[in-house]
């Protein structure tokens, strides 16, 4: 690599702090690098434990539906169906997680209903398991809203997992070697400077000598 400074004490001094500085900042980076690689494993699992008990309890949910619609006409079930008895207002803030802002949703229900004010009908002309499916639906709304919260926070977590790499990267591979080599070439340069000045000096001393006697 060929390095194109001038070689004075001065240039050294700040290479090496710029040094000083690199060195410290990977490690820095390197820390905040592991740290999210925990959180984000940790993420990664809780996000797989939801999907798994999201999509058990959808996939019951939905055969519900279809056995329901074995059993009822279609224009009954939209009827049934048609006005939601339950109202929720739903918030999405943000969390700081070593600099990440990752979301963080909350729900309330509006009012105070009860359990069996889920259903918006009456259970005179609908069959068992259209009340099933409703009921699998409002259990699992927690853990769906749970879910979307996870996996936006894998997402966003990842990128800048990502990001970070290549910035430990970029001082590992790149920048710390730069300047190491720039202090290396600038301190050679400095001491043939000095042993050259050295050289001139005994020659100058060598002929006064000369002279003198």
């Amino acid at each position: 690599m060929e390095v194109r400074v001038s070689p004075t004490r001065m240039q050294l001094l700040r290479t090496r702090k710029r040094l000083a500085v690199a060195v410290r900042g990977h490690k820095l980076l390197k820390d905040k690098r592991d740290e999210l690689m925990k959180k984000f494993l940790a993420l990664v699992r809780r996000n797989k434990e939801l999907r798994e008990e999201v999509e058990e309890k959808l996939g019951k949910a939905f055969k519900s539906f279809l056995m329901a619609r074995a059993v009822m006409p279609p224009e009954v079930i939209e009827e049934a169906i048609m006005y939601p008895k339950r109202v929720l207002e739903f918030d999405a803030t943000s969390v700081n997680i070593l600099s990440v802002k990752v979301p963080k949703f909350s729900w309330a229900e509006k009012g105070e209903a009860q359990e069996s004010e889920i259903y918006p009908y009456g259970p005179a002309a609908t069959a068992s398991e259209l009340d099933f499916a409703i009921g699998s639906l409002a259990e699992v709304l927690p853990k769906m809203i749970e879910l979307a919260e996870v996996e936006k926070s894998v997402e966003l977590l990842s990128a800048e997992i990502e990001k970070t790499r290549r910035r430990v990267n970029a001082l590992e591979y790149v920048l710390i070697p730069q300047l190491e080599e720039t202090a290396r070439y600038i301190t050679m340069k400095l001491d043939e400077m000095e042993r050259g000045n050295l050289t001139r000096l005994m020659k100058v001393k060598e002929i006064v000598r000369e002279r003198g006697a």
